[in-house]
């Protein structure tokens, strides 16, 4: 059965995993892999303002947040998901963003963000991207997984979950008209 999304209408941040582990599907929650870091990093980051267990992933919504999946079958690794997966993972991803109106998309792992820009305009690494979603701002995180060697510990991920918390905020000041002259796609 997938892992099913956590969503609510005009989130700060809809962050956006590439698919679920095999972890996460068992036990039916986001992030839930053992070691994972990423509900210490949403809270060390101040994007939560509690620590969350992975049981307790559908409170996001309490602090406008919201988390969903490019592509919903779990795997031990993306690497496991085949192209046509991740096409109809991408048409349904830009229709959800229409639908819930963000005004961050978080891509959690850079490879994520080639995925769902082939080309991209922006450099490849984590930050703020120049694309937009809809309306929305894009940001890459690094993906959190203990296996992450570009970003090996807590601390190298950790300045860009708080490098979002910070981009978030600034978007949401960002003047209605900016966001009409941005590309969509």
């Amino acid at each position: 059965m997938p892992l099913r999304d956590v969503l609510t209408p005009r989130p700060r941040i809809l962050f956006v995993g590439i698919n679920p582990g095999l972890r996460s599907e068992q036990l039916g929650h986001h992030f839930a892999g053992k070691g994972n870091p990423f509900w210490r990093l949403l809270h060390a980051a101040r994007i939560t303002p509690v620590l969350l267990a992975p049981s307790e992933d559908r409170r996001l919504v309490e602090w406008g947040l919201a988390l969903t999946n490019l592509c919903a079958r779990a795997s031990r690794s993306a690497a496991e998901l085949d192209r046509d997966e991740m096409a109809a993972g991408r048409a349904a991803l830009l229709r959800k963003v229409k639908r819930l109106e963000p005004t961050v998309v978080a891509l959690v792992g850079v490879t994520l963000y080639r995925q769902v820009f082939p080309r991209p305009c922006g450099e490849g690494g984590a930050g703020p991207k120049p694309e937009r979603l809809h309306e929305a701002g894009l940001f890459v995180l690094p993906n959190p997984s203990g296996l992450n060697a570009a970003y090996p510990g807590f601390q190298h991920k950790l300045v860009w979950f708080e490098a979002l918390r910070d981009f978030a905020a600034s978007a949401g000041r960002r003047s209605p008209a900016a966001g009409r002259s941005s590309a969509r796609r």
